[in-house]
């Protein structure tokens, strides 16, 4: 259990900044589950995930005075010849950045990560904050929202809040004789998702990435899959996270948009999230005005700005690596003409590198 400093102490002691090894994990953990600016995405066994799935080289700092920890900065470095250099917090994260409980201790970690940029000769670090904390760094406030919304504690209130249009695909895919289910593995899953982000022209994770996440993060990342005479149909996965919930990724097979499958995928985590005493639910990024920002918008959450920073060390201008970038359309295009077999062997080599 993590023990906050005593604020009339504060300052006793020197504070110094640390980079996190194996058996700093359970207070690191400990210090982001009490942390109010921590998230899903500062937890210590992400540094595990990207270094087993993607060989990232990782560096976890953390700020210390007598023992207690004040503050983390989870950051991970990737070098890519199509995509640049980075330091990141966090790649393949939607939040990120410093949290902190005392100012020392967060500038002690911003200080220590321009540094640490520098020394990496990258092109840019990047901190992907809920809140801004360098407004004179460029930033994409502009791209990126996330769609975060409190949970009701009965189950049928939040049916209602759905809106009627949304909420009649809900009852459709009820009526239709769905079921969901918790599965122990990826086996349904993978298939699904694999075959979606082909569709949208994305080159996919591998299978170690998922199963990694399984077991590193166990009870608190798990796999709903909802089912339709006895075949999966949508399937995603999703992080539980002090009294939240945040479905991360998710698929649908052509089936799914016949019988509401994505509708009542969601309504089901919903549905679960409430019954088990959850009150937040945690959409996710998407960027402004795609299918997915859409789709978000029509269950009744409003968009909220995303700050991602960028110290920009050796670039000279803010990444724009994302599909809408009118440069990556003839990929885009050519990568949905892939067969499946062939996208899901060379994808994992690519989406490592995205970030």
């Amino acid at each position: 259990m993590y023990e906050p400093p005593d604020q009339r102490a504060h300052g006793s002691g020197s504070l110094q900044v640390r980079t996190l090894t194996p058996d700093d994990h359970a207070r690191w953990d400990a210090f982001v589950a009490y942390c109010p600016q921590a998230t899903f995405f500062h937890r210590a066994g992400w540094a595990t995930v990207l270094r087993e799935a993607f060989g990232h080289e990782t560096h976890f700092l953390y700020a210390e005075a007598d023992g207690v920890i004040q503050g983390v900065l989870p950051l991970a470095r990737i070098q890519s010849r199509l995509f640049g250099h980075s330091l990141a917090s966090l790649p393949f994260c939607v939040y990120g950045g410093i949290a902190a409980t005392t100012e020392a201790a967060a500038a002690a970690l911003d200080d220590r990560a321009q540094a640490l940029a520098r020394s990496l000769k990258v092109d840019y670090l990047e901190y992907r904050n809920l809140e801004p904390r360098h407004p004179e760094w460029p930033t994409k406030s502009e791209l990126y929202v996330t769609f975060r919304r409190r949970l009701d504690p009965d189950v049928e209130a939040n049916m209602n809040a759905i809106p009627r249009k949304q909420r009649r695909m809900v009852r459709k895919g009820i009526k239709a004789g769905l079921v969901s289910e918790i599965d122990p593995d990826i086996e349904r899953f993978y298939p699904i998702y694999a075959a979606n982000v082909r569709r949208m022209g994305t080159p996919v994770f591998g299978r170690q990435y998922f199963r990694s996440l399984l077991e590193v993060f166990g009870d608190d990342c798990d796999v709903l899959t909802v089912t339709h005479d006895g075949e999966a149909v949508a399937s995603v996965v999703s992080f539980w996270f002090r009294d939240e919930v945040l479905p991360y990724y998710g698929g649908g097979t052509p089936r799914a948009r016949e019988v509401a499958g994505y509708d009542f995928l969601y309504w089901e985590l919903m549905r679960r999230a409430c019954e088990a005493g959850y009150r937040v639910f945690d959409f996710g990024r998407s960027k402004r005005d795609t299918g997915s920002f859409s789709f978000k918008k029509n269950w009744g959450f409003e968009p909220q700005p995303l700050y991602y920073e960028y110290d920009l060390v050796r670039a000279r201008e803010i990444p724009d690596v994302n599909p809408l970038n009118p440069k990556y359309q003839y990929f885009i295009k050519a990568w949905q003409r892939l067969p499946l077999p062939v996208a899901n062997w060379l994808g994992p080599k690519l989406s490592r590198s995205l970030g």
